[in-house]
C-alpha cells in the first residue's frame, strides 16, 4: 500500500480501520504501510477492491477519514466508480479550507441533476445534504456568473406566514426560520463577502410569501422545508421562474407541520410534475445519511416505528401522524 495512503488511514485511527472492516466484512490489519486482510474469500476480493478505490483517491488529493469507507462502498454498491463521486468538487473555498463534494452515488447524482436541469427536487431525510450542496452549487454558479443573485426561501409555518407580530426588524422576524439557510451560507463564504452580498442584494434570503408576484431572472433559487407548502403554494413559488435561473426545491415528506386535513405541495407536486423535460426528482434513502452515525440509527428507528403502526393512522402522503389518546 502507497505510504500515504497508510498515514492517511493511521490517521483516522482506530475509527478508520474499524470502518474498513465493518464495511468489507473482514479482518483489517495495518503495521506500517503493509495492510492484511483476513477472511473469507470472496469478502477479502471486495475489500482489495475498497483498498484499491482508497488508493485512487488519495492519488487524486482526496483526504481519506472513517467517512471516506463508507462513501467508497456506496459509490461501488451503485456501480459508480468512487473517485468520480467523491472528487467531483462543487463549492471551494481556500480561505476558509472549504470543500464540498458527493458524498455518496445519489449525492452526485443530484449535483448531476442541478447542473443539467432547470428545476430539481431533492427530497429525503435529514442530513443527507440536500439543502447543503444546493447552496454549494448555488455559490459555485455565482463565482462563475452563470447568474447574478442567490435568493433563499422557505415557508415560516410556525408563524402561519404573520410574520408582523413578532419583534424586531424583518430580518429579526425571519432569523429563526431562515438560519439553517444562513448557516449553509457561511459555511460556504467569508462572513464578510455575505454581508455584503445581502446589503447589496446578491444574496436575498426570504419567507416563501415574500415571493408571490415576482418573476426571478438570472437567479438561483433555492426553497428549503418544501413539505411545509400547501400545493396553491407550491405552484405559486415554481411559477416564478425567470429567465436564465435555476430552482432547487428540498424537503422531507415525513416531517409535513401542516395541519392534517392539509396535503403537502411538496407530495403533490411529484404527480404533476414528474414526467415534465428539464425538472428532476432525487429521492434521498437512509444511507444517504451523512450526519453522525448515531442520526442514521435515528432515521432507521424512526422508520420503524412508522412501519409499526396501524395503516389507519398512516396518512397516504407519507406525513407523520400521531396516535391519538382512546
Amino acid at each position: 500500500m502507497p505510504y500515504e495512503v497508510a498515514v492517511q488511514l493511521s490517521d483516522a485511527g482506530e475509527a478508520g480501520l474499524r470502518a474498513l472492516g465493518e464495511h468489507v466484512d473482514c479482518d483489517v490489519f495495518l503495521r506500517g504501510n503493509l495492510l492484511t486482510l483476513d477472511g473469507e474469500a470472496e469478502a477479502v476480493q471486495q475489500a482489495a477492491t475498497v483498498v484499491r478505490e482508497l488508493i485512487t483517491l488519495s492519488s487524486r488529493g482526496h483526504t481519506l477519514d472513517a467517512g471516506t469507507i463508507p462513501a467508497v462502498e456506496s459509490a461501488l454498491g451503485a456501480s459508480q466508480k468512487p473517485a468520480e463521486v467523491l472528487t467531483d468538487v462543487v463549492w471551494q473555498n481556500p480561505s476558509r479550507d472549504v470543500r464540498v463534494a458527493p458524498k455518496t452515488a445519489l449525492q452526485k447524482r443530484y449535483v448531476d441533476a442541478i447542473r443539467e436541469n432547470t428545476v430539481t427536487f431533492g427530497i429525503g431525510p435529514a442530513g443527507t445534504g440536500k439543502t447543503f450542496l444546493a447552496v454549494a452549487a448555488a455559490a459555485d454558479a455565482l463565482a462563475r456568473h452563470e447568474i447574478k443573485r442567490i435568493i433563499l426561501t422557505r415557508p415560516a409555518v410556525e408563524a402561519g406566514e404573520q410574520l408582523g407580530f413578532l419583534p424586531g426588524d424583518l430580518m429579526q422576524k425571519i432569523d429563526p426560520y431562515l438560519r439553517p439557510l444562513f448557516d449553509a451560507l457561511h459555511d460556504m463564504l467569508d462572513p464578510e463577502r455575505v454581508t455584503a452580498y445581502m446589503e447589496n442584494g446578491v444574496i436575498e434570503v426570504a419567507p416563501l410569501a415574500f415571493m408571490r408576484g415576482r418573476t426571478l431572472n438570472d437567479a438561483f433559487i433555492i426553497l428549503d422545508e418544501a413539505q411545509n407548502t400547501t400545493p396553491e403554494q407550491m405552484k405559486m413559488f415554481l411559477t416564478r421562474l425567470g429567465y436564465r435561473s435555476k430552482m432547487v426545491i428540498t424537503g422531507d415528506i415525513t416531517q409535513v407541520d401542516l395541519p392534517r386535513e392539509q396535503r403537502s405541495g411538496l407530495v403533490a407536486v411529484a404527480d404533476v410534475l414528474e414526467d415534465v423535460e428539464k425538472v428532476e426528482f432525487v429521492r434521498f434513502e437512509r444511507r444517504d445519511v451523512v450526519r453522525n452515525d448515531l442520526v442514521q440509527k435515528i432515521v432507521a428507528a424512526y422508520e420503524t416505528h412508522a412501519e409499526s403502526l396501524a395503516p389507519e393512522l398512516r396518512p397516504a402522503d407519507g406525513r407523520r401522524k400521531e396516535r391519538r389518546p382512546a
